[in-house]
């Protein structure tokens, strides 16, 4: 059976709401899904997950350093996430503070990945973005989020 794994980085715990809205999404909409933060989620989890949503906080328009080592850890199992289902999400402090930047470095690092990404031709195109706390706008988009890599990932991995 396909499943999913989210992971995040969140300093002020507005990452981590928006994690766990789309995890809880990905499991209302029938795919097992793990949402840990990115300190307890090693290389090969990656590896063990159909679906992998990862969401940053923005540090000068760039996800967190936590984020990309976690990338950086992936270097030694290259290729081995090919085919797997990836989105990302991202929080700031300020509108036009580098979430849609943010975003793609991680879309960026999954596609070198050869991992399939699921846009939105509706609200956030590349994935949910937030200023500071997650408003009634940012909680559906994360559902939504959730519910279509649900979707996608058990059409791929019956």
């Amino acid at each position: 059976m396909a499943k999913g794994l989210v992971v995040y980085y969140s300093k002020s715990g507005n990452t981590k709401t928006m994690a766990e809205l789309i995890s809880n999404s990905m499991n209302d909409s029938g795919l097992p899904t793990d949402c840990k933060s990115v300190d307890k989620v090693k290389v090969d989890d990656l590896l063990a997950a159909d679906a992998i949503v990862i969401g940053s906080p923005t540090y000068y328009g760039q996800m967190a350093a936590p984020i990309m080592q976690l990338f950086t850890d992936t270097v030694v199992k290259h290729g081995r996430l090919a085919g797997k289902i990836g989105a990302a999400f991202s929080s700031s402090a300020n509108i036009g503070g580098g979430n849609e930047t943010t975003i793609l470095g991680i879309l960026e690092a999954m596609l070198i990945h050869g991992m399939i990404l699921q846009g939105d031709p509706q609200g956030d195109h590349y994935g949910p973005v937030s200023i500071n706390s997650p408003d009634d706008r940012v909680i559906a988009q994360c559902k939504r989020l959730g519910q279509k890599i649900a979707e996608l990932t058990k059409k791929l991995f019956k």
